[in-house]
């Protein structure tokens, strides 16, 4: 199963998600592959530690060996790293991706992402996507490439204004190049249960029939704590509650 979490609205937890949802996968015995796409790196960040100071490889390597011709094709298992969670495996990002994101887009290179992961499907049982905040190259690549798309929701009346626009981006994606492509659902961040505006917007999603998920994850500072410590909360606290929304999150998601 490919899965890639899209919105173009920063700050609505697409790392977060990805990173907690994906290290769940792998806590359970899933052999789990995550795609850095975002030129800033949270995810990288979150799931390497200091370590991603060190990495020399990663999604921006993948694409800039597409831009060349070579005899020998890099494996794309170069460009794979390994975190410290067991199963739980990287494709780094770097600030290297802004820079050939204009020649990628101008070489037409938009299905190679979705050639190179149809042939590691063989390798992971789930492979999960976090894409920067913008419908550019590498959010459309990552959206072709994939089967599945989860999109963050922060609660609040412009994310729900812009939400009509990601629909009809990924239904016009979805028609256009990636018949596969579906959305999951909308994923509920950082609710706050007792404050009415969030309970109200969610729920005229809800009565308008969008696929609204559950259980909504929890606004916690806990989160934040399991940012600095580059620990997913499945491995930080795994009685905390907002681990355990994740991990019924992620079990209510269909294969």
């Amino acid at each position: 199963m490919r899965r890639v979490v899209f919105n173009q609205k920063g700050g609505v937890g697409k790392s977060t998600i990805t990173s907690n949802l994906a290290a769940i996968a792998a806590a359970q015995g899933r052999r789990v592959l995550v795609i850095d796409l975002d030129c800033q790196g949270n995810t990288t960040r979150y799931l390497l530690g200091d370590a991603a100071d060190d990495e020399r490889t990663g999604s921006a390597e993948f694409f800039a060996q597409t831009l060349k011709f070579s005899v020998r094709e890099h494996d794309n298992s170069e460009f794979i790293s390994e975190t410290p969670w067991e199963n739980l495996h990287v494709m780094a990002a770097s600030a290297e991706l802004d820079e050939l994101h204009g020649k990628l887009e101008s070489r037409y290179k938009i299905y190679k992402l979705r050639d190179a992961l149809q042939q590691l499907d063989e390798v992971y049982d789930e492979i999960w996507i976090d894409t920067p905040p913008a419908l550019n190259f590498y959010t459309r690549s990552a959206l072709i490439a994939s089967q599945g798309c989860l999109i963050p929701f922060d609660c609040d009346d412009f994310s729900r204004r812009a939400l009509y626009g990601l629909l009809e981006a990924v239904d016009e994606i979805r028609a256009d190049h990636a018949p596969e492509l579906s959305v999951e659902g909308i994923v509920v961040n950082q609710f706050q249960a007792r404050a009415s505006l969030p309970q109200r917007v969610v729920q005229e999603l809800i009565d308008e029939g969008l696929p609204v998920l559950q259980p909504f994850l929890s606004a916690s500072v806990k989160v934040k704590e399991s940012h600095e410590l580059s620990r997913p909360m499945i491995h930080l606290d795994p009685r905390h509650k907002l681990t355990q929304e994740l991990v019924a999150l992620y079990e209510s998601l269909p294969g």
